[in-house]
């Protein structure tokens, strides 16, 4: 049986032309032939462009968000840093120094907000003085700092200071008090805190280091009037100290 020959259905009165109509549509389109092809395809290019100048734009944004994560992570790790530092300093108290020197010595003159009216140093607490329970009492406000326990460490401290607001370890827990306010984000608490070691305290080894915090304190709540003050005082009342040297480089930077 003998081949039988393709017909296009579609040749109509062509009879013999050839290749068929509507074949090489490329052909058609590079001539000219066919307008609606190229106009498909020059929206689509639209449309691409549009899209790639959008995710240029979202990479943008996302670009800056993570730049301000990114400080932000930093802010929060340099406190943590400053912190544990201080804890690694911290964990044996300083030796027992005038915790209840009269408040003709306490720290106003560079800024730092005097203590409120009617404000004495600490009375003596009913509880007889027991320095053994005073440090385990301590110690165990002090463990919850290591733990990063902020929330407790903060009520120990406090409780510590209203039980034995005369110990030789008031000076420290006062200072504590307001580095655990400052790590869980209370600017208001730990500047009262930290004011209060020079206002209750001043006698006491962890003053500098409390106004300089203070200093920090009032930085990070807008009060930049304040912090060259409280800086120029460090620097002048307790030249040679490490809180005295942090001091001078920050007033460099102002």
């Amino acid at each position: 049986m003998g081949a039988v020959p393709v017909v296009d259905d579609n040749s109509g009165s062509a009879g013999s032309s050839y290749p068929p109509s509507g074949y090489g549509t490329a052909g058609a389109y590079a001539g000219g032939g066919a307008s609606a092809q190229p106009s498909a395809q020059g929206q689509l290019f639209m449309q691409l462009q549009q899209m790639q100048d959008e995710i240029s734009r979202l990479r943008g944004i996302v670009e800056v968000q993570q730049n301000d994560i990114q400080q932000m992570k930093q802010e929060a790790l340099d406190r943590y840093k400053d912190l544990d530092s201080r804890i690694g300093a911290g964990v044996a108290p300083s030796a027992p120094t005038a915790n209840n020197s009269s408040s003709d010595g306490a720290v106003n003159a560079g800024g730092t907000p005097a203590a409120p009216a009617g404000a004495q140093a600490p009375q003596a607490s009913s509880e007889p003085g027991d320095p053994a329970k005073e440090k385990l009492y301590y110690d165990a406000a002090f463990d919850l700092i290591k733990a990063k326990d902020f929330d407790k460490a903060s009520q120990a401290f406090s409780a510590f200071l209203r039980k034995y607001p005369n110990s030789q370890y008031a000076g420290n827990a006062q200072y504590w008090l307001g580095e655990v306010n400052l790590a869980k984000g209370d600017l208001q608490g730990a500047g009262q805190a930290f004011a209060k070691v020079s206002q209750l305290y001043p006698k006491h080894a962890k003053v500098p280091d409390s106004l300089y915090k203070l200093a920090d304190v009032e930085r990070r709540l807008g009060h930049t009037d304040k912090v060259k003050g409280i800086l120029q005082q460090v620097v002048a009342q307790y030249p040679g100290t490490s809180a005295a040297q942090l001091a001078q480089r920050d007033l460099q930077r102002l």
